[in-house]
């Protein structure tokens, strides 16, 4: 089956989907996106990756294409276009194609791009990878200072998982000042004595919206939470450790720079964590 696409307003077959030369997202990164994940043909969290969306939007002074619930109903409409069951929904908008390259911001009337396509990820749940845990590497964050905003400017991190990937590993953490920022497309986080460790909210991180519900469920179950940020020793020395995406859920780390992290096998606190968050945001999630 042909995969259908949406386009500035029309959907499409994905061979039949264009965006001009002059789009500033293909010129100039400047763009900003979400990735929403869909399990039985539900959205999970869309509300979380909206908010966000409109955060990054204003960041940047980008005008918006539409409001928010036009944008669900494209979503739905793609997910039964698609006939999706598990994967994600790729958003993207940019501040549009103006008639040429100028590293001004064209006029404010120019039309935004708004592109948004499914991917399918049959038993996107049941990663075998939650039974065995990923490998890490650290390597200097080398990225601009506005990882709050969620821009299409990815290029370093996709350097970062090909770094991992030379290593022999699943994804790399990111180290600035001596302290781990994140990981490539996902929020970090160690547990020592019970205590969840993560970054605090700040310019340095994307402001995961995993995150901010595993977190909210971790004080909930009454778990000890604390946001800070740690180093990769620090790392090396805890029980356990984690990370948190809107494609990976919760995904425990055992092994960082070569070390193993606690036992070395996915810990008790991270399973729970994965199993809640699971179970809450298949309950919370939108038809």
């Amino acid at each position: 089956m042909t995969r259908i696409v949406y386009v500035n307003g029309e959907y499409l077959p994905e061979d039949q989907a264009k965006v001009s030369v002059f789009d500033r997202g293909f010129l100039f990164a400047d763009g900003v996106y979400e990735v929403t994940s869909v399990l039985d043909g539900k959205l999970i969290d869309f509300e979380g990756h909206a908010k966000r969306l409109a955060r990054s939007l204003n960041e940047l002074d980008m005008r918006a294409p539409c409001d928010s619930d036009r944008l669900l109903e494209i979503h739905r409409e793609l997910i039964a276009r698609n006939a999706l069951v598990d994967g994600m929904i790729y958003l993207q908008i940019t501040r549009g194609a103006p008639n040429d390259r100028d590293f001004a911001y064209p006029a404010r009337e120019t039309e935004p791009t708004l592109v948004l396509f499914t991917q399918s990820k049959p038993g996107l749940a049941e990663n075998p990878m939650a039974k065995t845990g990923m490998k890490v590497i650290s390597i200097e964050d080398q990225r601009w200072g506005r990882r709050d905003i969620k821009t299409v400017q990815l290029l370093y991190p996709s350097m970062g998982k090909m770094m991992a990937k030379a290593a022999g590993c699943d994804d790399a953490w990111m180290v600035e000042d001596g302290a781990v920022t994140e990981g490539t497309s996902n929020n970090a986080y160690i547990i020592k004595d019970g205590t969840i460790i993560t970054r605090n909210i700040g310019t340095e991180i994307l402001h995961g919206i995993t995150r901010a519900a595993v977190l909210r469920f971790a004080r909930e179950a009454q778990m000890k939470v604390e946001e800070r940020a740690f180093t990769v020793a620090e790392a090396q020395a805890a029980d356990e450790a984690f990370i948190t995406s809107a494609s990976t859920f919760v995904m425990p780390v055992v092994e960082l720079d070569g070390k193993p992290i606690g036992t070395g096998k996915p810990g008790p606190v991270a399973a729970r964590l994965r199993e809640v968050y699971l179970e809450e945001s298949r309950k919370a999630a939108m038809h």
